[in-house]
């Protein structure tokens, strides 16, 4: 396995925990996304993990497990009793064999805040943000374990630092707050991010 598909394998598995920890009453808990809740950010991750893998197999995203499709950067609707963690199982594993195959893992996406680079690169790196930052928000929003793995945090955020305002651009970042004098790491990186943690 390559190193992204390893580093990628390690922050879903993350994911998928705090998923199945939400509590049944949580999932309509508002979550740090403005407007979004518990339930909302996870399906934001299925359907940006869905648009990926179509991009790279030059496919359109299906909806599956009750959760429907949507722009990238929105939440798609999701039907009461859907499978969440399921639906996002079924993600982790089609990202994980992508990434595992050289030749789709260096397909160039056509776009995105570090332009045209190789699936794999895009994955390594904003697909780490998404993922981090959807981790720390679903589990502040339904009470979960909010620590996240140090090691990843750094390398995210030194890799986001060039692109931070490629980031803006999309609208689908919040600009960054000030973080406190000496802080960790997770504090530095969610502040940067535009999180208030």
């Amino acid at each position: 396995m390559s190193d992204t598909a390893d580093r990628y394998a390690q922050l879903a598995d993350a994911f998928l925990a705090r998923v199945r920890a939400v509590p049944a009453d949580r999932w309509d808990a508002k979550s740090p996304c403005q407007g979004w809740t518990a339930r909302d950010v996870v399906a934001h991750v299925i359907n940006g993990h869905r648009g990926i893998l179509a991009a790279v197999h030059g496919t359109s995203p299906s909806p599956a497990h009750g959760v429907a499709v949507s722009p990238m950067a929105e939440a798609p609707a999701v039907e009461p009793g859907a499978d969440l963690a399921a639906a996002f199982l079924d993600c982790r594993t089609d990202m994980l064999a992508m990434l595992r195959d050289p030749a789709s893992a260096a397909r160039p996406l056509p776009g995105g805040p570090l332009g045209p680079v190789p699936v794999e690169q895009a994955v390594d790196v904003i697909g780490s943000l998404e993922l981090l930052g959807h981790t720390w928000d679903l589990a502040r929003a339904t009470g979960g374990d909010e620590i996240l793995d140090q090691d990843a945090v750094t390398r995210t955020h030194q890799a986001l630092l060039p692109h931070h305002a490629e980031l803006l651009a999309t609208g689908a970042f919040d600009e960054s707050v000030p973080a406190p004098a000496d802080t960790d790491v997770q504090t530095a990186f969610l502040c940067f991010i535009g999180r208030r943690p």
